[in-house]
């Protein structure tokens, strides 16, 4: 996956006190957010602690940086993963400050956070009551009871090591949690979420990056394909059909000149497929070929991370840049067309909308 070269050293010693951290930097600046738009998660880089959070919103097209430590008065902390609203709460994951902080998403105050966790990557909800959080370099999936904000158990993933233990996205059919396991990894999970069991694994090919269900509610996972010289060997990645209910792979499209694909995703409507490779690609989910064209072309700038408004349908892509300086986050259309441009932080590389009923 894409951050595979910002997770090749695994420093236990650094960070260990971020997960209980409360650096008081000054005065907090008050917000009052209360539209919907859309969160920028700013990854920063490894060991230097710069993870930041933005704030955009599409129907003025402004955009607000920093607002994590200008609410909080207090850093973000080390590498900022992936984001998710639950409930009015929004949940940043900060992997390698082992620590899941729950914020205001209108305000953008701390409300809780969720520490000694090991690498956490992702979080999913699968009530009120009960999350479960994904890591790196453990082979347990963390159980969590977010009222609370405590680890509440484990489920062990078999033929999994704490050093090449990764699990990663969560997909949730009924009552069946899908999880690709990415990192020296080639399988996909199915969680039985009533028991917090393991009920089955599917090999689908050397690093599974992510995962998307469509409106046909058929699973999609896309592979790396792993990397010259890798231990775990390399191979050619491919797109996957995958039908959740037997877990049988249905349909492989083998992406023989693809440079590490990333970023899978579905848009709006659950009709069309977005992903990463050099360029930005789109495909129909009844496509019986891969695209020939990308939808929008790299022309120099550095994918990063990707999403789509589930009601414009428009595209965010990040540009990371140089991943020292400012990431710039491109907005389009549907057809491609370039709307609007915007700077976020450093090394923006995830998303998470904000819905406001009524709008």
């Amino acid at each position: 996956m894409k951050r595979l070269l910002r997770y090749t050293i695994l420093c236990s010693l650094l960070f260990t006190v971020a997960g209980c951290m409360k650096w008081d930097y000054g005065y907090t600046e008050e917000f009052h957010c209360t539209e919907s738009g859309l969160f920028i998660v700013n990854e920063g880089n490894f060991q230097y602690g710069n993870a930041t959070l933005s704030f955009y919103d599409p129907q003025v097209r402004s955009v607000k940086n920093e607002i994590f430590y200008r609410a909080n008065a207090m850093k973000l902390g080390d590498q900022a993963q992936s984001m998710t609203i639950h409930n009015g709460t929004g949940w940043i994951v900060v992997g390698n400050s082992h620590v899941v902080f729950a914020i205001d998403p209108d305000t953008f105050r701390e409300k809780g956070r969720i520490t000694n966790l090991t690498s956490p990557r992702y979080i999913h909800f699968i009530s009120d009551d009960k999350a479960y959080i994904t890591q790196l370099w453990d082979n347990r999936i963390f159980i969590i009871n977010p009222k609370r904000y405590e680890v509440t158990g484990y489920i062990e993933c078999p033929d999994m090591t704490p050093e090449t233990g990764s699990t990663e996205q969560m997909v949730q059919k009924g009552e069946y949690l899908y999880v690709n396991c990415w990192s020296y990894q080639n399988r996909l999970l199915k969680i039985d979420t009533a028991s917090d069991t393991i009920v089955a694994e599917l090999e689908v090919g050397i690093q599974p990056s992510s995962l998307a269900l469509d409106r046909n509610g058929k699973l999609w996972t896309i592979t790396d394909g792993g990397y010259e010289g890798s231990p775990y060997g390399e191979e050619v990645p491919a797109l996957i059909r995958i039908d959740p209910d037997t877990f049988t792979i249905e349909q492989r499209f083998e992406m023989p000149s693809a440079d590490r694909p990333s970023e899978l995703q579905t848009d709006g409507t659950g009709g069309t497929l977005y992903w990463i490779d050099t360029h930005i690609w789109s495909m129909d989910i009844d496509a019986s070929s891969l695209p020939t064209r990308p939808l929008i072309p790299a022309d120099g700038m550095l994918w990063y991370g990707l999403t789509t408004d589930p009601e414009r349908g428009d595209i965010y892509a990040a540009d990371a840049a140089d991943y020292m300086q400012q990431g710039t986050i491109k907005r389009y259309s549907s057809d491609g067309e370039l709307l609007d441009s915007f700077l976020a932080g450093v090394t923006p590389g995830a998303f998470c909308w904000k819905q406001t009923s009524g709008k």
